[in-house]
């Protein structure tokens, strides 16, 4: 199989990842923290030195601000539901997935809160003037996408940021598509809410996700029970991460995305950003030499992730996909990628387009067996 869907999920995973899942899960998986004995204190041990390592590599308050999570959905849904209260106002944009779009639209529907969305300009780039003037007197939120997934365009966050900031309101960042090939500093950018996942450019497994929370955020407990410290409270002892972080952690989890986090310090995240974008721009230049297809989003490599979505005039992207999986062994990603609201913009709503995402493992003679297969697919229109 020629894997290019890594914007969904990176695959293969470094050797470091799979080599960490299977020594923990032979000889650590115990519940962190809930006894005193050597595997249980191992398996704590683990979550701590992660959430260092992650304060670290984004530039964090304190190691106990960042919240492990089932993925980035779930990090994204305590963040709207724990922050924002009755009567307040959300700026947005229509570039964002659906784990943004779905939980504050169901509020706005709900009558609990008020949204506004920005427009992304024809090349996908959001302009930070337009997010400042939707600011009014309630707004208590900014959530944006550091990356789209359909378009690959990167976001001005610093200067959003900085904005927000000054609004005294909270800036929450959508990294799902940025953690780990874009630097990030949450203190430097005014992010007072990082989420992402740990299954994509964290190499980590699925299931793993995180939330960072800065101190001016307030945020009340998405889920409550159990913790490896204090059982005598009633409700969720307040002392964080425990504050957000109700029962057992995916640990095993934790201690494949700590490897994962190895492998992107060690390679660099600009080394793997670049070999992406080198991938992908061997694609759009065939792409644009080929009649018949349309490439989304612009095309400047210092804004943009390793992501290629486009268009063919003879073939519904639907169909385009189950012919490369199923007659050349090819994996990309057809349709509306959970981002209804992009494609809308663009103009590719209902179908949506294919997406193609290589990854660090991701080769120049599998990019070329792709657009032969394109070639011979069509038939040269």
């Amino acid at each position: 199989m020629i894997y290019l869907d890594n914007a969904a999920t990176s695959f293969p995973k470094p050797e470091g990842v799979y080599t960490a899942l299977d020594h923990f899960a032979r000889h650590t998986l115990a519940n962190p923290g809930r006894a005193g004995h050597k595997m249980a204190l191992a398996a704590e041990h683990t979550l701590d030195d992660a959430r260092h390592r992650l304060n670290r590599f984004f530039g964090g308050v304190r190691p106990d601000r960042w919240i492990f999570t089932l993925n980035c959905t779930d990090a994204l849904n305590m963040a709207f539901k724990g922050v924002l209260n009755d009567g307040d106002h959300v700026i947005t944009t229509d570039l964002e997935h659906n784990s943004v779009s779905r939980p504050l639209v169901a509020m706005a529907e709900s009558g609990r809160i008020t949204l506004t969305r920005i427009a992304a300009d024809g090349g996908g780039t959001v302009d930070p003037a337009a997010i400042q003037a939707a600011f009014t007197p309630k707004t208590r939120l900014v959530a944006i996408t550091h990356g789209s997934n359909v378009l690959g365009t990167v976001q001005p966050i610093a200067e959003i940021g900085k904005l927000v900031r000054g609004r005294d309101a909270l800036f929450l960042v959508d990294a799902a598509q940025t953690a780990g090939v874009i630097p990030i500093d949450v203190q430097a950018t005014c992010i007072d809410l990082l989420a992402f996942p740990g299954h994509k450019s964290l190499f980590g497994p699925t299931g793993t996700g995180a939330l960072y929370v800065g101190t001016r955020a307030t945020v009340r407990p998405w889920r409550e029970g159990g913790t490896g410290g204090d059982s005598s409270t009633p409700t969720q002892p307040k002392e964080f991460p425990y504050y957000l972080e109700g029962g057992t952690p995916n640990v095993l989890g934790v201690a494949g995305l700590v490897a994962g986090l190895n492998f992107v310090e060690e390679r660099g995240p600009e080394a793997i950003l670049h070999h992406e974008l080198e991938l992908c721009d061997r694609l759009r230049m065939a792409l644009a030499e080929m009649p018949g297809f349309e490439v989304f989003g612009h095309g400047n490599p210092t804004g943009r992730v390793g992501t290629v979505s486009f268009r063919c005039e003879v073939m519904p992207a639907s169909d385009l996909g189950a012919i490369l999986d199923q007659s050349f062994d090819i994996a990309i990603r057809p349709g509306l990628h959970c981002a209804p609201y992009v494609h809308k913009a663009v103009g590719s709503y209902p179908d949506g387009l294919a997406r193609v995402s290589p990854g660090p493992f991701s080769t120049v003679a599998e990019i070329d067996t792709l657009i032969e297969a394109l070639k011979e697919v069509t038939g040269g229109i």
